[in-house]
Formats: structure tokens, sequence, C-alpha cells
């Protein structure tokens, strides 16, 4: 008697992001330089384009495909922009960092350490997707991040234009 399918797959996560991309096998090039990503599958259509795929990026896997206009699929590109930000943590958030701007990933909030206790920065790919790159560097007691969160926007609000 087969065993008993599992309904989350091995290896798998309860929240998988999964990408619509207008070049996606490009894509697929870009995110195993950017940062590393193992292709773990693709499947095509007959005519070429990427109906699934499936990488790992870390211990997280990440599908994508190409987009499917007439079935309602779009891209950022497409759709003028992505309100979705992707987060990454890594043990060495600088050299990934690096690595994905050396690519082609345009820098949209420089790298820095934040009062929250991450070094952290934002990308995004050529393709319209964002990345918060991360690195947690400092555990940060609840009072201190409220102390430190209240200085910040404090400090905002100076030069925030009247």
């Amino acid at each position: 008697m087969a065993d008993k399918v599992k309904p989350v797959p091995e290896g798998m996560h309860t929240i998988t992001p999964h990408l619509v991309i207008r070049d996606a096998a490009k894509a697929i090039g870009f995110y195993q330089k950017a940062f590393g990503a193992e292709v773990k599958g693709v499947h095509h259509t007959p005519s070429g384009k990427v109906m699934h795929a499936m990488l790992k990026i870390g211990d997280s896997h990440l599908m994508m495909a190409d987009e499917f206009p007439e079935m309602g699929s779009k891209g950022p590109e497409t759709l003028g922009g992505s309100p979705v930000v992707l987060n990454v943590y890594v043990k060495d958030v600088d050299a990934l960092f690096n690595r994905a701007v050396a690519v082609g990933a345009k820098v949209t909030f420089p790298l820095q350490n934040q009062f929250w206790g991450d070094r952290y920065g934002q990308v995004t790919d050529p393709f319209g997707h964002h990345w918060a790159l991360t690195s947690h560097v400092e555990d940060v007691a609840p009072e201190e991040l409220e102390r430190r969160g209240k200085a910040i926007f404090a400090e905002m609000a100076k030069k925030a234009p009247a």
C-alpha cells in the first residue's frame, strides 16, 4: 500500500511566493547570480514560455511563471510596479546586497543598520520585484525598540516639508 501523501511537501513552508515575470527564463538566471538560487525545476509551454519554475534560495522556495495576460496573470512591468516586498534573511547581507546590485538590481533603500536590530536594504530586480535583504545584527528589547522608533520618527518629522 502506498504511503500517505503529505499535504505540505517535504522542504516546503506554509507560504511560498509565486512571482509573475515578463521574462521568467531571464529572471531565473538573474536570481541564480544575484541570490544564489538553485533551480529545482522548470516546465515550459509548447511555445517555450515558462509555465512554472521552482527555485530555492537558502531554505525557502520561490515559484515563478511568465506572464499570461489572457489569464489575468501580469507581472510588475506590465502593471507599473509591485506593492510586494520579498524579505531575505542571510548571514552576510553586505555580500548578497553587493552581488545583487552588481548583476543588475537597483538600490531602492540603502543598506544600513536599522533601529529594530537588522542590517537592512532594499533592491528592485530588473523585472520589477522588490527584495529586502537583511541580517539580524542586534536583539533589541521591546522598550528600547519603542524608544528608538519614536526617536527616528521624530527626526523624520523635523525633515518633512512644511
